[in-house]
């Protein structure tokens, strides 16, 4: 029988495959976060933005994928089992297929793209943002809907986020990864320059 996860104790994925399969759930150095059903209008950004990036890589190497879809990051080569850091972003893109299995994504992505909610704000912006420049996600988007801008960080030569640069989600935004894809943000029906 499949039980969440205690307060006050650490976790690694082998415990993750266990909880409930109704329940989302990530894990960051052993902590357990709940994760919360989002608002439409994350969903909205979710879907459009996998549906651009998914139309954009037609052909090419790389793959996206939308929560639910676990990333596990391990710390050095340990087991599947030992892991105690497995995260569920909401766009996740792959370029290095071999990072792929069945369970998801083990290693870090090369692009990562979360959308705030209330109750994420504090673990997408600090928690996970520390995270991902230390596993070396290449660029992380933070998308906040109700404010209607686009936080971009990039990883410099030394594996370090840079000054972030900040976009108001209106026309487009260009994406460092690959640099003939803008994502259009018309969908929002913003006003648009």
């Amino acid at each position: 029988m499949s039980t969440a996860p205690q307060v006050n104790q650490t976790y690694t994925y082998k415990d993750y495959q266990h909880w409930p399969e109704d329940e989302h759930w990530e894990l960051i150095d052993g902590v357990a976060y709940s994760m919360t059903a989002p608002a439409r209008i994350h969903q909205k950004i979710v879907l459009e933005l996998g549906r651009q990036i998914s139309n954009f890589l037609q052909g090419k190497t790389c793959e996206v994928y939308v929560a639910p879809f676990a990333v596990r990051l391990p710390k050095h080569q340990e087991a599947d089992d030992q892991i105690d850091t497995v995260v569920e972003p909401d766009v996740s893109v792959i370029c290095d297929l071999n990072k792929l299995d069945e369970a998801g994504c083990r290693g870090a992505p090369d692009w990562i793209i979360e959308v705030l909610s209330p109750s994420t704000t504090f673990k997408d912006m600090h928690t996970k943002r520390n995270l991902y420049e230390k596993v070396g996600v290449r660029e992380y988007w933070i998308v906040q809907p109700t404010e209607s801008w686009v936080m971009i960080y990039l990883l410099d030569a030394h594996g370090q986020y840079g000054k972030p640069e900040l976009f108001k989600l209106e026309a487009v935004s260009p994406v460092s990864v690959f640099p003939a894809l803008l994502i259009d943000w018309s969908f929002l029906n913003l006003a648009t320059q």
